[in-house]
């Protein structure tokens, strides 16, 4: 059999360090390629390292057909529950994958819903025929249950979705290759891209520097909110206008006190850097 190989799915796991390949390699030429391969028809689905490694060695290994994929989202979602299982995974990987599976989880039921409605629009049932509805669709797992079948906490789960949203490339590395936690990276994503990149460059103490200013400025403005909240008027005697105008000015003036913390921020790399 010519087994093929699937750019998207070969690049979809992340791939493994220069060290875990030679441990693999290592492995692999000392007791034999013990695992079979998995493939969908005759695409590899599972085991594009051991295959490379046997290709280029010479090393025999056995292959098993998964029979129960229907689609490329079928063997996706195959893949990110193999890897979920995996102990030597990072809690960084383990959020990545489980957002991957939100993300066709959630496309899918959207597919469901659409053609429920085609449906229901095809059958045109009576209006009396209350009982000739079409069962709802599949839910989506919730941010919990997505969270937890990748044994994260939901709020582990929130700040990998904020740095795989806001934070820079390099600052990702860092994340992924241990440089910085994933709640510091979550802290300086939520920095300008120029000071992501500054504090990357210097190091894991720039990176962990950065991050305790954000968390600094954040701590010194949060008795002002306070007091401001407590100070809140009560708006439902009022108008409905002038209640709405009300709640968005406070909204406002929130974003605006977020928008100095990273201003401040900003100012005081720019100044470290122009000095160095």
């Amino acid at each position: 059999m010519q087994i093929k190989i699937n750019d998207v799915l070969r690049a979809y796991i992340e791939p493994l360090t220069e060290s875990e390949y030679q441990a693999l390699e290592r492995s692999i030429l000392t007791e034999g390629c013990r695992d079979a391969l998995v493939l969908w028809e005759d695409v590899l689905v599972d085991g594009h390292n051991r295959y490379q490694i046997c290709q280029q060695h010479g090393v025999p290994f056995k292959v098993t057909e998964n029979t129960s994929f229907r689609s490329l989202e079928d063997v996706k979602l195959w893949m990110i529950d193999n890897n979920l299982g995996r102990r030597s995974i990072s809690d960084y990987q383990r959020g990545v994958l489980a957002l991957r599976k939100k993300e066709i989880m959630a496309a899918r039921a959207l597919e469901l819903a659409a053609e429920a409605a085609a449906e229901d629009a095809r059958i045109a049932p009576e209006e009396n025929d209350a009982m000739a509805k079409k069962p709802a669709a599949m839910p989506l797992a919730s941010r919990e249950d997505i969270a937890r079948a990748a044994r994260l906490s939901t709020a582990t789960l929130g700040q990998i979705e904020k740095i795989q949203k806001t934070a820079t490339p390099e600052l990702v590395e860092a994340v992924r290759t241990g440089t910085i936690s994933i709640n510091a990276a979550a802290t300086v994503a939520s920095l300008p891209e120029e000071v992501q990149l500054a504090a990357v460059a210097g190091g894991k103490k720039e990176l962990q520097k950065a991050a305790k200013e954000v968390r600094d400025l954040r701590a010194a403005s949060r008795p002002a909110k306070e007091k401001e909240a407590k100070q809140a008027v009560d708006y439902s005697d009022m108008p409905a206008d002038v209640a709405e105008l009300r709640a968005e000015n406070m909204a406002l003036r929130q974003k605006n006190a977020a928008l100095l913390e990273e201003i401040t921020v900003l100012q005081r790399r720019l100044s470290e850097l122009a000095s160095a």
